[in-house]
């Protein structure tokens, strides 16, 4: 279990992902750069963090919902938490605390509320896990906070403008623990990872002239010099 000032943003995680040098590089030397695609993410982002809750029918919808995880030692803020009314509605005291398994009582509301993350993504769905982990660390936040399963979430894409469940399946989950665990590791370690020039990858990454890894890859390090030299002389 982790204490309140060893949590770290839920957000890292969908970075370490995708890179663990991005990461180093946003988390530890605090560098960022905005492009097109992050500014149209943080706009989309900054709508959904709007605190405040509406109903649709069987569904409630909370914004801006702040989340945590002690085990994980994860904190962030929720795009979007819905909770869904599970059951037969009925006409019960508006303080019942009855529920069925696997969900919630809602102050002030009546019914059985089983809860589901939706996390707001601007562009496209991709080729890794990285947004899914993201998702799986705020169910796993939800889970801890109010004691009950969640066994599936959702991912919403701007390009397509639409949303695709997630199951929260044990790999997904196994691989969230471990890059938890990762990025506490490294941030105790303090060392920004080298770079690995990856085209598809590197290539859309707004720190791609921060980080600079299709220059600072070919660069020989000092000891791989020294070892050349060596070679050199001993031939």
């Amino acid at each position: 279990m982790y204490t309140e000032d060893e949590l770290l943003p839920i957000s890292a995680l969908q970075h370490l992902a995708f890179c663990e040098r991005q990461w180093a590089l946003i988390h530890l030397e605090g560098a960022w750069a905005e492009n097109q695609l992050t500014a149209e993410g943080r706009v989309m982002h900054d709508r959904a963090h709007d605190p405040g809750t509406e109903s649709r029918g069987d569904i409630r919808i909370s914004r801006g919902l702040r989340l945590r995880s002690l085990r994980l030692g994860l904190s962030g803020i929720a795009d979007v938490v819905e909770f869904h009314r599970r059951g037969r509605q009925r006409d019960v005291d508006m303080n019942d605390t009855q529920v069925l398994p696997g969900c919630v009582h809602l102050p002030g509301v009546s019914g059985s509320w089983a809860p589901f993350p939706v996390e707001y993504k601007r562009g496209r769905p991709k080729s890794g896990p990285h947004d899914e982990v993201q998702l799986c660390a705020q169910a796993i936040c939800l889970e801890e906070m109010l004691g009950v399963p969640v066994p599936s979430a959702a991912l919403f894409y701007g390009k397509p403008c639409r949303r695709f469940e997630v199951a929260l399946t044990p790999s997904l989950r196994e691989e969230t623990e471990r890059l938890a665990s990762r990025v506490h590791d490294l941030m105790r370690l303090g060392v920004t990872p080298p770079p690995i020039y990856e085209e598809n990858k590197c290539d859309s990454c707004s720190l791609i002239s921060v980080c600079m890894p299709e220059r600072l890859s070919k660069h020989r390090t000092v000891e791989d010099y020294i070892a050349s030299a060596l070679d050199e002389r001993q031939g």
